[in-house]
C-alpha cells in the first residue's frame, strides 16, 4: 500500500467534499423519490369544520328560490408543504339526520356555531391529517337542506353534482341557508372523489353517468345504478313499497309538507304495473355510463338480497364498453360496508386508491389485480381482470328425469314437459332444499356431481318457454350449488357480521368525533346448499318492451330472466341445479292469480359464463350422471332469507 502524502491527503478529501456538494446540487432533480403514500402531517384537532350551502339551481320545492344544501366540511388548516391545495373525499347522502351512517348509524352533530362536530364514518379522522378534505352533503329535502328527495331523479343527482361544479369554481355557494354572503372554495384542486353505501353510492353513481367535470372517481358501495331494478325486475315487483314512501321516509317535516308535487309525481311515474316509464329511465344511469368520466371502485355483497347483484352486472359492462377504468371486491355478505367485513384491508386499499386517484400518486395500485372476491368467510382470491379472461357463456339443457319435476342439466338438449303450480307460501330455500324431490310448486334440474371445480363469473341467464292457465304469473329461476359449504349467513340479522363491543381506532379523535369504532366478526353457517344466482320476471313482459300484457291461458310464451351477476366455485363432488319456480316469497310478489306454468324443456336453457367455457363443464361432468340426493350437513338448510328485507337502507 502507497505512503498516504499530506498532499494525497488533501486531495482525497477535495475530492470527497466535491463529490458531496454535487450529491447535494443534484439532490432535488434525481434523489428524491415520487411520494408513494399520503402521511398524517395535519393536525385534525385543529382542523378547519365549515358549513356551506350549494345553490342547485332547481327550485323543487317551489318556494320560488332556488334550492340550496348544505355542505358540512372539514379540512386541513395548515398549508400544504408543496404548496398544493387539497382533494375533496365527498359523502352525499340523505340519511344523515333521520337514520344515521354505517354500522353504528352515526348521525351529524353540530357545535354551538353551526359546524359540525362529528361528522359520520371514519373517512374524516383517517383522510384530513393525511390532506384530503372530507365533505358530506345532505342531499335536497334532507336534514339542512332545501328542496325535495325525489329519489334518485333530478333534484338527488343535481344535489351532489352542483357542489362539485362549486368546488371546479363553477358554482354558487353562500354561508348561511338564506344569506347572501358568498362562499368560495379556493381551498381545494376541485379533484373529487365520491364515496358511499346504498342510496350514498347510488348518487355518486347517479353523479357519475353526468360526466361532471372535476369528479376522478367513485367508491359505489352496495349501490343502486337503475332504480327500476331495485323495485322491479323485469314486471316483477320486488316491494310492496313505492319510491314515494321511500322519500318521505327520509324527509325533513319541512319539505314533506312542501314537496306534495313531487310526491304525486313519484306516485303517477312509478306504477306498480312494472311497466317502464319516464320516471325509471331518467333513475337509469347505466343508459347514462358513456358519460363516466370518473373511474370506479365499485363494492358489492353478492348474497346482497335489498341491492341485489342485479345491480352490478349491467353497471361494470357499460362501463368496460366506455374504457372507464375499475376495481372491483365482492364479498359473501349481504347489505354491508367493507369496513364491517374487511377491515384492515379495506382501509389500506382505499387510502391507496385516493392517493393514486386524488393527489396522483404511483403507487402501483393500478397495476395491480382488478379484482378482489370472497371465496369462503374471510378467506379472498383476486383476479387480474374480471371476470377473469377465458370466460364464456355455455349453454346448458334441461332434461326429463326419472321422476316429474326432478330433471337432469346438460349440454344436450331435452324434451318432454314439466310442470309446477305457483306457491307464494314457499322460497327459493325450499325449493333448494327439496330439488331431488317431486314437488308441485318448482321444476329443478341438476348435473352429475363434478369431478373437478368449476367457476363461474358474471351474469347468467335462462330462456323459458312456458304456457299459464292463468292471465298473470310470475316467475322465478335459480342457480345452486348442491353440497355442503361454510358460508357467511347472510340471512342472518347483521347479513354476514357480528357486531363486537371491542373497538379500533383510525385516525386520531376529538371529544365530538371518535374514530373508533366497534369491530365485527363473520357469521357464518354450515349449509348443504348454496343459491348462487337468481332472477325474477313477470311472464307478461315477454315481449321485451318494458310493457306487461295479460297472458292467453293455454298459450306458449318464451322469456328470458336475466340472472344476477356473481363470481362461485362449484367445488369437486358438488352439483349445480336449475330450479325454475313462481313467486319467491320475500323476494318478489305473488301475481293476481295462482298459475301452474307448464315448461317446454325442448326449448328452455340456461347459459351459465364458466371460466373455461363449454369444454370447461364437459370435463367437470364428464362420467358423471347419478343424481345422487343431497343432504345438508346435520339436517341444516338454508336459514329464511327474509326477515331482513327493508326498503332503503338495511345497516
Amino acid at each position: 500500500m502507497p505512503k498516504r502524502t499530506r498532499f494525497t491527503t488533501w486531495r482525497t478529501l477535495a475530492t470527497a467534499a466535491t463529490a458531496a456538494l454535487t450529491a447535494t446540487l443534484l439532490t432535488p432533480v434525481t434523489a428524491h423519490a415520487a411520494p408513494r403514500e399520503s402521511r398524517p402531517v395535519h393536525s385534525y384537532d385543529n382542523a378547519i369544520r365549515e358549513a356551506v350551502w350549494v345553490d342547485t339551481g332547481l327550485d323543487e320545492d317551489r318556494d320560488g328560490r332556488t334550492d340550496r344544501v348544505a355542505v358540512d366540511i372539514v379540512r386541513p388548516r395548515e398549508p400544504d408543504r408543496r404548496g398544493r391545495k387539497v382533494p375533496v373525499i365527498m359523502d352525499a347522502s340523505p340519511y344523515y339526520s333521520c337514520c344515521g351512517r354505517g354500522n353504528e348509524s352515526q348521525k351529524k352533530t353540530y357545535d354551538a356555531d353551526g359546524d359540525i362536530e362529528r361528522m359520520p364514518l371514519f373517512y374524516d379522522n383517517y383522510f384530513v391529517p393525511r390532506g384530503y378534505a372530507v365533505v358530506g352533503v345532505d342531499l335536497a329535502g334532507t336534514n339542512r337542506s332545501d328542496g325535495c328527495v325525489d329519489v334518485g331523479g333530478r333534484s338527488d343527482i343535481q344535489s351532489a353534482k352542483a357542489v362539485v361544479d362549486w368546488l371546479n369554481g363553477r358554482g354558487k355557494a353562500y354561508t348561511s341557508r338564506t344569506g347572501t354572503e358568498r362562499a368560495r372554495a379556493d381551498w381545494t384542486n376541485g379533484r373529487t372523489g365520491m364515496i358511499g353505501k346504498s342510496w350514498d353510492g347510488t348518487i355518486a353513481n347517479g353523479v357519475a353517468a353526468t360526466g361532471v367535470e372535476g369528479l376522478e372517481t367513485i367508491v359505489p358501495i352496495a349501490a343502486i345504478s337503475s332504480w327500476y331494478d331495485y323495485y322491479f325486475d323485469q314486471g316483477a315487483p320486488l316491494y310492496d313499497s313505492g319510491p314515494d314512501w321511500l322519500s318521505q321516509y327520509v324527509e325533513t317535516p319541512e319539505a314533506r309538507a312542501a314537496c306534495g308535487a313531487v310526491q304525486r309525481e313519484l306516485v303517477e311515474g312509478a306504477p306498480r304495473t312494472g311497466d317502464l316509464t319516464p320516471l325509471w329511465t331518467e333513475r337509469d344511469y347505466v343508459r347514462a355510463a358513456k358519460k363516466v368520466r370518473a373511474s370506479v371502485f365499485l363494492v358489492h355483497g353478492m348474497q346482497d338480497l335489498n341491492v341485489r347483484m342485479q345491480h352490478v352486472g349491467p353497471w361494470w359492462d357499460a362501463l368496460a364498453e366506455n374504457g372507464v377504468k375499475r376495481k372491483v371486491w365482492l364479498s359473501q355478505t349481504g347489505h354491508v360496508d367493507p369496513f364491517d367485513f374487511r377491515r384492515d384491508a379495506w382501509v389500506r386499499t382505499l387510502h391507496r386508491w385516493f392517493d393514486h386517484e386524488l393527489l396522483g400518486f404511483d403507487n402501483g395500485i393500478d397495476r395491480e389485480p382488478m379484482a378482489d372476491i370472497e371465496r369462503a368467510p374471510d378467506r379472498w382470491v383476486t383476479s387480474a381482470v374480471w371476470p377473469p379472461r377465458g370466460t364464456h357463456l355455455t349453454t346448458l339443457r334441461p332434461a326429463e328425469g326419472a321422476e316429474p319435476g326432478v330433471g337432469t342439466l346438460g349440454l344436450r338438449r331435452g324434451k318432454g314437459t314439466e310442470s309446477f303450480t305457483d306457491d307464494p307460501g314457499l322460497s327459493e330455500t325450499d325449493w333448494a332444499a327439496r330439488v331431488d324431490t317431486p314437488t308441485p310448486d318448482k321444476a329443478g334440474f341438476v348435473t352429475g356431481p363434478f369431478s373437478r371445480d368449476l367457476r363461474l363469473a358474471g351474469a347468467s341467464e335462462v330462456t323459458v318457454t312456458a304456457t299459464p292457465s292463468t292471465p298473470t304469473a310470475h316467475l322465478s329461476a335459480v342457480l345452486v350449488d348442491l353440497g355442503p359449504a361454510t358460508i357467511r349467513d347472510y340471512a342472518d340479522s347483521g347479513e354476514g357480521v357480528t357486531t363486537l363491543p371491542e373497538r379500533t381506532c383510525w385516525g386520531p379523535s376529538t371529544d365530538g368525533d371518535s374514530s373508533c369504532f366497534k369491530e365485527t366478526r363473520a357469521t357464518t353457517a354450515d349449509v348443504g346448499h348454496t343459491v348462487v344466482s337468481r332472477g325474477w320476471a313477470d311472464l307478461g313482459n315477454h315481449a321485451g318492451d318494458g310493457r306487461g300484457e295479460p297472458l292467453t291461458p293455454g298459450k306458449r310464451y318464451t322469456l328470458t330472466l336475466d340472472l344476477a351477476a356473481t363470481d362461485h366455485v362449484v367445488p369437486a363432488g358438488h352439483r349445480l341445479a336449475l330450479i325454475v319456480a313462481g313467486t319467491d316469497r320475500g323476494l318478489i310478489d305473488p301475481p293476481a292469480d295462482t298459475p301452474t306454468l307448464t315448461l317446454d324443456l325442448s326449448r328452455t336453457s340456461v347459459r351459465v359464463p364458466f371460466t373455461g367455457g363449454p369444454s370447461a363443464f364437459a370435463r367437470a361432468t364428464a362420467g358423471t350422471h347419478a343424481l345422487t340426493p343431497h343432504a345438508a350437513p346435520d339436517g341444516v338448510g338454508r336459514p329464511d332469507v327474509t326477515a331482513h328485507r327493508v326498503p332503503g337502507e338495511a345497516r
